[in-house]
């Protein structure tokens, strides 16, 4: 997946927006809905790599089955975030379905209101 590719595919989300929050790292990118961030990334970093939300029970599941590739959210809860390098060594759609599956949760912890704004009840 390439940067671009990253990016429009956070960006293809209900209600999702691209921030830039960090003023010590004007570099990153976090992806957000509804102020929550569900995906976080350097767009320019080399490797590629994303953090994301995860359910704690999948996150060691995927850590063993690609350890070079998904290790603990860094900078992050290391219970509740993966690191994902999304450059090539992991099936794009892989990749695509963790970014899925990051934004369902951060959607599944807002509160009832905005979720319905969502149509995600």
């Amino acid at each position: 997946m390439t940067p671009e590719q990253l990016r429009s595919f956070c960006l293809s989300f209900n209600a999702v927006v691209e921030e830039f929050p960090f003023s010590r790292h004007p570099e990153v990118s976090t992806f957000k809905v509804l102020g929550k961030i569900f995906a976080l990334t350097t767009l320019d970093a080399r490797p590629l790599t994303v953090n994301l939300k995860c359910d704690p029970a999948d996150a060691g599941r995927l850590r063993e089955g690609h350890p070079e590739l998904i290790v603990p959210g860094w900078h992050m809860n290391k219970r509740h975030w993966n690191t994902v390098t999304v450059d090539g060594g992991l099936p794009d759609r892989l990749v695509r379905e963790l970014i899925e599956d990051s934004y369902d949760l951060v959607v599944a912890g807002l509160p009832r209101a905005e979720r319905l704004r969502l149509d995600r009840p």
